[in-house]
Order: structure tokens, then C-alpha cells, then sequence
């Protein structure tokens, strides 16, 4: 699937699958493609990534037939310029709260490489572009995904002038944020934590964008949110599945050969 089509789906309606890699191991990408996946999302907010390496994973990943989005570390037009210049079939910026971080983020993914002055007249609407020009940046930014991370109160009560905004592609919630920016610090079944998802998913929904959501604390609630309408799906990460399996494993073993864990517990330590 390549960013187009990935952007399609997601406003369609349909599910795509994907999950968070961090490791740059080259034997990783036939790996995650045998999965049966529709996009891997390379995480640059978090994650020790340089600028090669997340260049080299996502034309490994393209090739693969995975659209690479990649999170960059701030709602920033040049890094989203930058990470597209190294293959990014998309980007989704963190942390957005104000329609003016949507319009410079957009300007970066579906304008480029319209810049400065033009640019700004453009996405303010104080110049409408020729035909021309429009169809050279229709076309030149075809595959590129515009995500918006929504992680805040802010963030929701702007939601209305957020999915208003031309040329987005889908919302994508960001969950540990979100539930400490609610006061209820991880807290995914709490009322008011499930009060927002709905709104994000309806609002989104209804304005014709994906909605989605970078889970890792178990299937059940990802199941019921895209039972509910969420379409974009990130399960988890690489390092999360390894690190649960693994530790699973080591347990049976220890307890199956009754050998103690060194320190005490038996119990592998599942904290996301």
C-alpha cells in the first residue's frame, strides 16, 4: 500500500493496519511485511533515530509494499519537509493543538515545495492558486498522509476547526498524553477517557478522515474503538510485542524448571 492509497482507505472508511518499529535491524522490514500489514509507523518524537537511518527504513519499508508514516518530534513544517525528503509516504505531527499548527503542517505535506510568502497567502486563502500550479502540487504530493496527533483538551475543543481544515487526512489520538492532559493519568476505561475517543471518532468521521489510535495496553479496547468507527489501527510496537513475549516465555520457563527469578518476582513486568 503506498501513501495514496493508504489516504484513500482512510477516508473511506476502511481499516488499515499497522504498527510502531524502532528497530533499524535490516532484516526487520521482510519480517514486518510478512505480518500482514498495511503501514509501519516509524516514531521519531520518542524513538533514537537519526535522520539516516529513518531514511533508509522507510525506503526499506516502501519496498516492502508498507507505506512508512513517520511521527516527527514536533508540529514542525521543516522537519515534516525533511522526513519527506527521505521517503515518508506521510507525517503526523505531535502534540496539535491550534488550527494554525494543522495549516502549517498541511502546507508542508500537500503543498510542497510551495514555500514562504506564496505559501502562506495560500493556506490563509488570501491567494488562490492557478490551475496550474494546483494540479503540478496535487500531483507531486499525491502519497503523501496527513496526520494530526490529537492529545490534549485543547486539541478537542478546537476538534470542529481541525477537521475543517483542507487536505487532512485523519486524526490520530494519542493515548498516554491524552489521558494525563484529562487528569486521569492512564486510566484507559475511565468515563471521560472514553467520552473523548467517541468525540474524536465521530467528529472525524463525520468530516470524512480516518481516525485512529497508537494502542499497546491490550486488544480488547482496540477491538471495541474500531468497532466504534476508528480505522486506523496501530497495534503496539516492536519493541512492546518482543519485550511481552519474551518475558512471557522466560517465566513459563523458570516456573516450569522452578528456577526463581532473580529479584523476587515471577511476574514479567508488562508496564507500557
Amino acid at each position: 500500500m503506498n501513501g495514496n492509497e493508504l489516504a484513500q482507505a482512510l477516508r473511506a472508511g476502511d481499516r488499515v493496519y499497522g504498527t510502531c518499529v524502532l528497530s533499524p535491524a535490516p532484516q526487520w522490514p521482510p519480517m514486518i511485511a510478512g505480518a500482514g500489514l498495511d503501514f509501519v509507523f516509524l516514531d521519531t518524537e520518542h524513538a533514537v533515530l537519526n535522520r539516516t537511518e529513518l531514511s533508509w527504513m522507510c525506503q526499506a519499508y516502501s519496498g516492502q509494499g508498507l507505506a512508512p508514516i513517520v511521527r516527527i518530534p514536533s508540529p514542525d513544517p521543516y522537519l515534516a519537509c525533511q522526513v519527506l525528503d527521505g521517503g515518508a509516504a506521510g507525517v503526523i505531527a505531535p502534540y496539535v493543538e491550534s488550527v494554525e499548527q494543522v495549516q502549517q503542517h498541511r502546507g508542508a505535506v500537500k503543498l510542497r515545495p510551495l514555500k514562504g510568502d506564496r505559501l502562506q497567502r495560500a493556506l490563509s486563502g488570501k491567494e488562490k492558486l492557478n490551475g496550474q500550479v494546483q494540479k503540478y502540487l496535487e500531483s507531486y504530493n499525491q502519497n503523501n498522509v496527513c496526520i494530526i496527533n490529537i492529545e490534549s483538551v485543547p486539541a478537542l475543543e478546537a476538534l470542529d476547526e481541525i477537521v475543517a481544515v483542507p487536505g487532512v487526512d485523519a486524526l490520530l489520538v494519542g493515548p498516554h498524553d491524552l489521558s494525563i492532559n484529562l487528569g486521569i493519568p492512564e486510566q484507559y476505561s475511565h468515563p471521560r477517557f472514553e467520552e473523548a475517543i467517541q468525540t474524536i471518532i465521530r467528529k472525524g468521521r463525520d468530516a470524512g478522515l480516518g481516525v485512529g489510535i497508537h494502542f499497546s495496553d491490550g486488544m480488547e479496547p482496540l477491538i471495541g474503538w474500531a468497532k466504534a468507527g476508528m480505522n486506523l489501527i496501530i497495534h503496539s510496537s516492536d519493541m512492546q510485542i518482543v519485550r511481552q513475549t519474551l518475558a512471557g516465555d522466560i517465566s513459563r520457563l523458570r516456573t516450569e524448571l522452578g528456577d526463581a527469578r532473580k529479584g523476587g518476582s515471577d511476574e514479567p513486568d508488562m508496564d507500557v
